[in-house]
Order: C-alpha cells, then sequence, then structure tokens
C-alpha cells in the first residue's frame, strides 16, 4: 500500500477501503507517513467528503491506535464530562464532584490535546 495513491483515490472521489485507512492511522502514528502527506489526504477528504463507511473505518482505526480501556467493571453507567473549549474550565471543576456525591462512577479523561505548549522564544 502506499500513501500517494491513497490520496490520489481519495482525490478522484473514491471510497476508502478499511485496510486504506487503518494503514494511514497507523502510519501516521508510527510517524512513518509524513505531516504533509496527512494534510493532502485531509484537503481532499474535506474537499470530497467521507461515505458513513470511510467514516466508521475512520473512527475505529483512530480508536484502535491507542490503549483502549476497559471500565465495565466499574458499572453500567459512567460519566465523563469532556471539555468543549475556551480558556479554564469552569463546569468541569464544579460539575463532576457533584456527579460523583451522587454515586455515579466519573472516569475524567483529557485528550493530549489539552496539554501545556510552550513557545520557543
Amino acid at each position: 500500500m502506499n500513501i500517494k495513491e491513497i490520496i490520489q483515490r481519495k482525490r478522484d472521489r473514491q471510497e476508502l477501503t478499511k485496510d486504506e485507512i487503518a494503514y494511514f492511522v497507523d502510519g501516521y502514528t508510527k510517524g512513518e507517513i509524513e505531516d504533509y502527506h496527512i494534510a493532502a489526504l485531509l484537503m481532499a477528504i474535506y474537499l470530497n467528503g467521507m461515505t458513513d463507511r470511510e467514516t466508521a473505518n475512520l473512527t475505529m482505526a483512530i480508536a484502535n491506535s491507542g490503549d483502549i480501556m476497559d471500565w465495565h467493571d466499574i458499572g453500567n453507567t459512567i460519566i465523563d464530562k469532556h471539555s468543549t473549549g475556551g480558556i479554564g474550565d469552569k463546569v468541569t471543576l464544579i460539575l463532576m464532584p457533584i456527579i460523583a456525591s451522587l454515586g455515579i462512577p466519573v472516569l475524567k479523561m483529557s485528550g493530549r490535546g489539552l496539554r501545556f505548549h510552550r513557545r520557543n522564544n
């Protein structure tokens, strides 16, 4: 499989296969596919859209690219409140303890995008 061929297929409005999607997600997360290739693929996807099948396959490939945690032993209902952005998350700080005080399991997960970025001057 070749990332350039995958980009060309999407550019030409062809539906990407599950294997092609898994290939580019896996290759990118391992650092084997360059940022500019992914940028070109994302532009082709933006311009031509994705089918429901492609979207589902992309979602699963991204989910499977990292560790998957199993929390089933905690219970059937588990709450996570994800930040919607902005400066400071004042809602989570109040809401999560209130929900936990009601006996509902709370898993507060933070994504990699929520870390501090320092500028190099």
